[in-house]
């Protein structure tokens, strides 16, 4: 069963830097895309960036200049380098990843999720 594990959340003061990772576990043969969403307290999940296997990224409005994604697919890693931090970047983030195909049967998962990473900037 394919997992994803995340690491790299934490606590950092305004204008400071953070490096998100996540990795998919298990015996993969092949991910489509994988990015990453955050939910801050009372609002919505909404994207703040994802990347295809060929490399090419979406980012949300509200991280664009600030945030890289990037990838290793030979890892099936995703990375999430955040700069310029401000308060309102604090939320859970959480990895996915889209069409994850697997196992000696092939077997795809449409959509799966990391368990979450809570990231804080504070003020």
């Amino acid at each position: 069963q394919v997992q994803l594990v995340e690491s790299g959340g934490g606590l950092v003061q305004a204008g400071g830097s953070l490096r998100l990772s996540c990795t998919a576990s298990g015996s993969i043969f092949s991910i489509n895309a994988m990015g990453w969403y955050r939910q801050a307290p009372g609002k919505q999940r909404e994207l703040v960036a994802g990347i295809t296997s060929g490399g090419s990224t979406i980012y949300g409005d509200s991280v664009k200049g600030r945030f890289s994604v990037s990838s290793d697919n030979a890892k099936n890693t995703v990375y999430l380098q955040m700069n310029s931090l401000i308060p309102e970047d604090t939320a859970v983030y959480y990895c996915n990843a889209v069409r994850v195909v697997s196992g000696t049967d092939r077997h795809m998962d449409p959509e799966l999720w990391g368990q979450g990473n809570l990231v804080t900037v504070s003020s």
